[in-house]
């Protein structure tokens, strides 16, 4: 059964995202519900891909696990059997589905690291030669490794606004600090690092990706949210890839590239057709398996 739009009555909704739901369980602690919404081009789709908040919320638990050592995260548990009485009685609509975190301070940026040029920051270079505003060498194809593993930070914008692309050097004035700036920028790229390197040895390029950060009681950097899924990163098969190119994907490009073959204008919902819908799940499925070794059951 798709879920669209989580309804949990008992619980206090603090936030719909365009993918996930967000709920106050208590004081210390929060829900994250990964629905079956897709969002292209900060766009909300008018139909879901059914499974697909399960398969994001099971790979961000593979990777909170692998990464622990490079930084804490907001996980307190994801076994629903452990949560709360409150939750359990929405068992039917979000088992599978839902993470139960700590409560942190969540940081007004998202992290992005770039480790191949591709997408927005492919249209800036050929522009005027860089991403971010970050100068690069010339001669640079599309989807080439780059020289170095770029952080390129983003602002956050509200549903139906886009999110800018903005140089690290505004990020201290944003988050009112260069050491925390600083600290930001340094555990994005380890945990791209780790990560990539991880994938390599699977058979996935991870070409870039978008962390979430937060402060807890103490100001300590810890991640929340989703991480290096299908929908926050691009995921490339390293069997076909080929620099000078688009490349094929494991994530949603699938659904973007859709688009743009019928000129959406970025702005109003559509309705995606039963094809594209199934083909995006077996992508993700199957990014999901090549990375953690195990069939999803949806």
């Amino acid at each position: 059964m798709a879920l669209l739009t989580s309804d949990c009555p008992d619980l206090k909704l603090v936030a719909r995202g365009k993918v996930r739901d967000l709920y106050e369980v208590d004081a210390n602690s929060l829900l994250f519900v990964a629905t079956d919404r897709l969002s292209a081009f900060d766009v909300i789709m008018k139909n879901p891909i059914t499974g697909k908040g399960k398969v994001l919320t099971q790979l961000s638990l593979f990777w909170f696990d692998l990464l622990g050592d490079v930084l804490p995260n907001h996980l307190i548990t994801a076994d629903f059997d452990a949560m709360p009485t409150s939750v359990q009685k929405y068992r039917e609509q979000l088992e599978g589905r839902s993470i139960l975190v700590k409560k942190m301070r969540v940081l007004p940026v998202e992290a992005i690291v770039r480790g191949y040029i591709t997408g927005s920051g492919w249209a800036e270079y050929k522009r005027k030669g860089t991403i971010c505003d970050i100068e690069l060498p010339e001669g640079l194809v599309e989807s080439q490794k780059l020289p170095q593993v770029l952080f390129t930070p983003s602002t956050k914008a509200e549903i139906g606004d886009h999110d800018e692309n903005i140089h690290p050097s505004k990020m201290a004035a944003i988050l009112g600090s260069q050491e925390l700036a600083d600290k930001v920028a340094e555990a994005a790229v380890a945990l791209y690092t780790k990560a990539s390197e991880y994938a390599a040895q699977k058979g996935i390029i991870i070409a870039d990706t978008k962390f979430e950060f937060g402060l807890d009681e103490n100001d300590n950097l810890v991640l929340v949210d989703e991480v290096l899924t299908p929908d926050s990163s691009r995921f490339w098969p390293a069997s076909k890839y080929e620099a000078g190119r688009g490349q094929e994907s494991f994530d949603k490009q699938y659904v973007r590239n859709y688009l743009e073959s019928v000129g959406f204008d970025k702005k109003t919902s559509i309705e995606l057709p039963e094809d594209v819908i199934a083909k995006t799940l077996d992508k993700y499925k199957e990014a999901y398996h090549l990375l953690t070794g195990k069939t999803i059951v949806l």
